[in-house]
């Protein structure tokens, strides 16, 4: 097919400028033309191995033929009647699917929403209609969404809640464990234990939620042991425990959900993300108790559960248990892992890598001081990889973290290639 010599990067972002609003933020100056699994073309025919995935929504890469087909199929059928208006056998078979995967030896039931900020508002909701209680404690650190509620509940400020408060009233934060910066498992737990003690009893809070993995906050790992603390402390004042799941879950930790690992199960789980491969969907899986406890007509939304969406869910359940991909993801993370400590060997500035299957990322530091984070470094190795054809995503609470949440599919080779193109931008820039 032949391109258009006008339609090229700089014009398109000199109108992006024009007709898009300047807090839209965009990690690169490129537009993408096509896609296929791991890999991505710009509108001036550049390839790219694609690391980012959409931030974790691509487990399934970039146009699954399965996935497309199940989506083709659908379009023939019926786009949209709204769940609430007139139902669909899809929406019901994949509740029934989740229900079946998620952990917990308890009876569970699901519903779903368009986007994981839906998802995670839905969950309080359901945690506060249950327990007719108000308060929520989450963690420093934790990435929960753009709206209202979604931003009260994020544990960073810059950029997600510069400027847009006042925010809902009855949320509070603790510590999130992080041995790297000093905050051991004890610290964390003594921080909600002192949240009850100063700010609000623990009979006036309904739920606890954190994120399994930190997602924008720095891709740092709940240990066992703290979800297990939370869970009894959860257990003893009667509060709801609910896992943010958008980003960990759907395979990414090479178990569906990230806190299938815990050993101890939630109450209620926030999806979204790589659910449906790229359409959108969020879901909210719980204990049938708590998700029966909103009033009819209390749940719902115009789109919510479209019926192509939940086709391509479907696609994606069939296509993790056919290619098995769980496997996979736990390749992709060794893998990916052993590259990155190779790089790290030699550039002191990588202070860490680590990862939960194939969620993996390294910290950077100035000359290897953990007291110093490498901002400036973190935003010149994801430039320059781009420059260079791999396309990566920086998150942390101090700006100093590379995330890689390359699609499951991504062969060995694009892997290397990605690993290489990230030695030589250390080599040229650490």
């Amino acid at each position: 097919m032949q391109r258009d010599p006008h339609l090229n990067n700089a014009a398109l972002m000199a109108r992006r400028r024009a007709a898009l609003p300047s807090g839209l933020g965009q990690a690169h100056e490129i537009f993408v033309d096509r896609a296929e699994g791991a890999e991505v073309w710009d509108v001036e025919g550049r390839r790219y191995v694609d690391f980012a995935g959409g931030i974790a929504v691509l487990n399934t890469g970039h146009r699954h033929p399965k996935l497309v087909a199940a989506v083709q199929a659908q379009l023939g059928r019926l786009t949209h009647s709204c769940f609430q208006v007139l139902a669909y056998e899809p929406y019901v078979e994949l509740a029934e699917r989740l229900n079946a995967m998620a952990p917990g030896a308890f009876t569970k039931k699901s519903f779903f929403m368009t986007t994981g900020a839906e998802a995670v508002e839905n969950a309080v909701k359901v945690a506060r209609a249950y327990t007719r209680r108000q308060a929520v404690i989450a963690f420093g650190g934790g990435f929960h969404g753009r709206t209202m509620m979604g931003m009260a509940l994020t544990g960073k400020v810059a950029p997600y809640k510069t400027g847009f408060g006042p925010f809902p009233a009855e949320i509070y934060h603790a510590r999130f464990p992080c041995a790297l910066h000093g905050v051991s498992v004890d610290d964390a737990i003594a921080s909600v234990e002192a949240i009850f003690k100063y700010d609000v009893e623990p009979q006036r809070v309904a739920a606890i939620i954190l994120e399994p993995v930190q997602g924008e906050g720095g891709f740092y790992i709940a240990p066992k042991e703290f979800a297990h603390r939370l869970r009894a402390l959860c257990d003893q004042h009667g509060i709801v425990l609910i896992a943010d799941e958008v980003q960990t879950g759907a395979g990414r930790t090479g178990t569906w959900l990230a806190c299938e690992q815990w050993g101890v199960a939630p109450d209620v789980i926030a999806m979204a993300k790589s659910l449906a491969g790229g359409m959108p969907l969020s879901a909210i899986v719980g204990r049938a108790e708590i998700m029966d406890a909103a009033g009819a007509g209390g749940l719902g939304g115009t789109y919510a559960g479209n019926p192509l969406a939940c086709a391509a869910a479907l696609a994606v359940l069939d296509i993790f248990e056919q290619e098995k991909l769980l496997d996979r993801a736990q390749a992709v993370g060794e893998r990916l892992t052993r590259g990155l400590q190779a790089i790290a060997a030699k550039h002191p500035a990588i202070g860490e890598v680590r990862a939960a299957g194939a969620m993996v990322a390294i910290e950077l530091f100035v000359g290897g001081d953990h007291k110093k984070p490498a901002a400036e470094l973190t935003v010149a190795i994801v430039k320059e990889a781009a420059k260079r054809g791999l396309i990566l995503l920086s998150c942390g609470v101090y700006a100093n973290v590379i995330r890689i949440l390359v699609p499951l599919v991504a062969t060995d080779a694009q892997l290397d290639e990605g690993l290489g193109i990230m030695a030589a931008c250390f080599d040229t820039l650490a």
